[in-house]
């Protein structure tokens, strides 16, 4: 199994608008992203994701670690 980088929630949200995410508003410090399927993602926005965090994210948004990991080298 890949090891997940250090990203911030900015980054993961750059990955996500690759596969059709969009944001839609900003709840205090979070960032909420929408997919055209009705997919919802509540992303912090800190400067470094902890990796239990950076995972569940991952699978929330229905992708595998590898899959993601492709996304960031994009």
């Amino acid at each position: 199994m890949s090891r997940l980088p250090v990203i911030s929630g900015d980054d993961f949200v750059r990955a996500m608008r690759k596969i059709g995410y969009v944001w839609d508003h900003t709840e205090g410090s979070h960032m909420i992203l929408l997919h055209s399927y009705g997919q919802r993602l509540s992303v912090p926005r800190h400067k470094e994701l902890g990796p239990g965090l950076l995972g569940a994210l991952i699978k929330d948004a229905g992708l595998t670690r590898d899959q993601f990991l492709k996304l960031l080298r994009k």
